[in-house]
């Protein structure tokens, strides 16, 4: 079940990808247009970017 990012929540901040212990999360785009990618089948599902996302861009995707 890995995290998804609704990109239209998501500022770019980049708070997920300074959170994520497997750095499986990147900045796609750039300034105002940045949106954080997941890398699911790097992803070990450990929710860490959902509770750290203050936008509440980031859950858990139903496999």
């Amino acid at each position: 079940m890995p995290a998804v990012v609704d990109e239209e929540k998501c500022n770019g901040c980049g708070t997920c990808i300074e959170e994520c212990a497997v750095e499986c999360i990147t900045l796609e785009g750039e300034g105002d247009d940045a949106k954080a990618k997941i890398n699911a089948e790097e992803c070990t599902d450990c929710e860490t970017c959902v509770d750290v996302c203050e936008q509440g861009a980031i859950s858990m995707q139903e496999a």
